[in-house]
């Protein structure tokens, strides 16, 4: 006979009861019977008592946080303890007109705080009405739109803050997620902080309906139902309306106040008590106020004692700020900052291993391009370098590492990739750069010099000259333009050294995640994660746009089972990459503007075409070489002074090898092949490569 089991249940009661989700459906749940299910007095009492408590709660809470964020579920339980309070309301309300009565702590509210007068407690009652909704829930409700207002205004300044200080290396990526977050959070916050103080304002009204409701409802049935005459009707059922009206109003006297607390208070690293006190501790103010108080005392019909006691009160509070402040000044006074000292040990050494992707190092005269106030620096500028090459590579540039360098000219700077130096030059704040276009043919009188990033001659002028050179055909730039834009070339020109396997990892992981399909199954079963990077390495050397990785990879894995070898790969997605390519050197008319080779010069390569240790290449002779490079210098020149990008045309199978064989001698060549000519694109020849 088979045993027979017990199912188990799925989740287990403790389980539930644990729970912080079932608890705040219990909670929700008895929200809502407060306004249907009919409540004994002893159970109104306790709600009374929770109803104060919590409000008491909210009301320290505000006060020892050391910022609203804190707090940021604030609106929610605003909303919350508001429901609550009107079921309570609505509960006892209930029990007044039904049953006469509502608990004790009501009646007590109603005899002992108004003194069993019916119209005290109807004054009490709408002062504190008046305050809770004219003064504190008005003031609250328009510093929460306010501050609404300028928190969503100045995202966009903190959001470029941010990135202006990732690009500076001040905070790596976690850490700008993190105050990207912050952001979002607070501008949340405060816009529900506006929408929520209408509760409190909604709630004030709702409370002097209700009064009203239960004073005419309590006054005709005491009259009609019970047999009551009109003085005792008045005075039962007022004084019990009135006792649950300040018994419920009180409680939201202290969560309005709260409101208003956790909207005006700062941001701070301390409680509310600690900077009060810290900032109101002030020996001339105290000591003052203490003098005048006590003169006081000399005006004809003044009670003296009480402003005497006040003056002693504050003559006493700044003595005791004055003797504070002597003990904690000769402590202070002789800290000294810590100075920045080399590495020595071990472990401070192997911080010095991982060196920085790119740094810029500057002279201490170009230390204000990088000043936050300056609206146009040079950390918002790195950061649109950064977009830029997205847009145009899919090349993500890395934290560039902003030193000042004492070792450097005061006007001088210098890049380093990788901790290795690729480029310095020097920049004169205080002028600006003009360089003359090819039509211009009067010189401009300035410092002569040469624009770092192309090497073109070029003239430092003064700001009154700007007009004049302009006239004359000359491209004027300030300094931090020349600056970016010479960043930006050295990034293109060595994006290849820039991509590290980790932003390999990180770009294919984005992929992933949006197209799983693209990458499955290619790495690392096909390839491994470091033959991609020499792939797309290999691309950026020659600026292709490495942007539609999906394309990349899906071209990979159709060519992996063939070779593994990077520089054939790479040639293959070229040939998939045909109408990105093109796009990039065609005018505007769809026209390729080339030279090409000789019908002997490709029949003399194809026969020197073969294989060595670093892949395919020419084995010609120095001589043979020279003279390749000479003529195919003269028609860059020739392409060039045409207004045209030195541009050849080649057989496929030729590209890769002439590529190598230029690469150190004309690096501004574009080598393409026929078969990188998209369909549609035109080819104009301007000449050709003829030994």
């Amino acid at each position: 006979m088979a045993a027979t089991t017990t199912p188990t249940p799925l989740i287990s009661l403790t389980t539930l009861l644990r729970s912080k989700d079932m608890a705040m459906a219990l909670g929700l749940v008895v929200i809502i019977g407060l306004l249907i299910v009919p409540l004994p007095p002893g159970v109104v009492d306790l709600l009374v008592a929770l109803n104060l408590a919590l409000s008491i709660a909210i009301m320290l809470l505000t006060m020892y946080i050391s910022q609203p964020l804190e707090f940021s579920v604030f609106p929610t339980v605003l909303l919350l303890v508001t429901l609550f309070r009107l079921g309570i309301n609505i509960a006892a309300s209930r029990q007044i007109l039904l049953e006469g009565q509502a608990g004790k702590v009501i009646a007590t509210f109603g005899n002992m705080i108004v003194g069993g007068n019916y119209v005290v407690g109807v004054v009490i009652f709408l002062m504190l009405m008046i305050i809770q909704f004219v003064v504190i829930n008005s003031g609250a409700g328009r510093v929460a739109e306010v501050s609404a207002r300028f928190t969503l205004d100045a995202m966009p300044g903190k959001q470029l803050s941010i990135d202006a200080d990732l690009n500076a290396g001040l905070i790596d990526e976690s850490e700008a997620r993190a105050r990207r977050r912050a952001i979002e959070t607070e501008a949340d916050f405060y816009g529900a902080m506006d929408g929520a103080s209408k509760f409190v304002r909604g709630d004030a009204v709702a409370a002097i309906v209700i009064m009203l409701v239960n004073v005419i409802g309590g006054f005709v049935i005491g009259m009609v139902q019970h047999q009551m005459s009109a003085m005792d009707a008045l005075q039962n059922y007022v004084l019990l309306t009135i006792g649950a009206g300040l018994a419920v109003q009180i409680p939201a006297l202290l969560v309005s106040a709260a409101s208003g607390l956790i909207v005006t208070r700062s941001t701070s690293e301390a409680s509310l008590s600690t900077d009060l006190f810290g900032q109101l501790s002030n020996f001339n103010m105290l000591a003052v106020g203490a003098l005048i108080v006590g003169l006081m005392v000399l005006v004809p019909g003044l009670p003296k004692l009480p402003f005497v006691a006040v003056s002693a009160a504050l003559g006493a509070g700044a003595y005791f700020v004055q003797k504070i402040k002597a003990r904690e000044d000769p402590v202070t006074s002789t800290v000294i900052p810590a100075a920045k000292v080399e590495p020595e040990s071990p472990e401070d050494m192997l911080e010095m291993v991982v060196v920085d992707p790119m740094e810029l190092e500057i002279g201490y005269s170009l230390i204000p391009l990088i000043d936050d106030e300056n609206p146009d620096n040079l950390l918002r500028r790195i950061t649109g370098i950064r977009r830029q090459l997205m847009a145009e590579l899919g090349f993500i540039l890395p934290v560039v590492r902003i030193r000042d360098n004492l070792r450097l000219q005061p006007q001088q700077y210098r890049l380093k990739i990788r901790g290795q130096e690729v480029t310095r030059g020097d920049l004169m704040l205080e002028k600006i750069l003009a360089i003359p276009g090819s039509d211009t043919e009067e010189k401009i009188r300035g410092i002569e010099t040469t624009e770092p990033a192309f090497g073109l001659p070029a003239s430092w002028i003064s700001e009154a000259e700007r007009g004049r050179a302009e006239l004359m055909g000359y491209t004027v730039v300030n300094p931090i333009s020349v600056l970016s834009t010479h960043i930006t070339e050295v990034t293109r020109t060595h994006a290849p050294d820039l991509l590290s396997r980790q932003m390999v990892q990180e770009m294919l992981s984005q992929l992933k995640a949006k197209s799983p399909a693209s990458v499955e199954g290619v790495v690392p079963e096909m390839l491994s994660l470091g033959d991609i990077q020499a792939v797309l390495r290999n691309l950026l050397r020659e600026r292709v746009p490495i942007r539609d990785l999906s394309g990349i990879l899906e071209t990979l894995a159709n060519n992996a089972p063939a070779t593994r070898d990077p520089n054939i790969l790479a040639e293959a997605v070229r040939q998939t990459l045909a109408n990105t390519i093109s796009g990039q050197y065609r005018d505007e008319a769809n026209i390729l503007h080339v030279f090409t080779l000789s019908p002997q010069v490709e029949g003399m390569l194809r026969t020197a075409l073969g294989s060595g240790e670093g892949g395919i290449n020419f084995q010609l002779d120095a001589v043979s070489a020279q003279k390749l490079l000479n003529k195919t210098g003269e028609q860059m020149e020739k392409l060039a002074g045409e207004g045209y990008m030195p541009l050849l045309l080649c057989p496929r199978e030729l590209r890769l090898a002439f590529r190598r064989l230029v690469e150190h001698s004309l690096p501004n060549l574009i080598v393409l092949a026929f078969s990188e000519v998209s369909p549609g694109t035109r080819v104009r020849a301007h000449g050709m490569v003829d030994l």
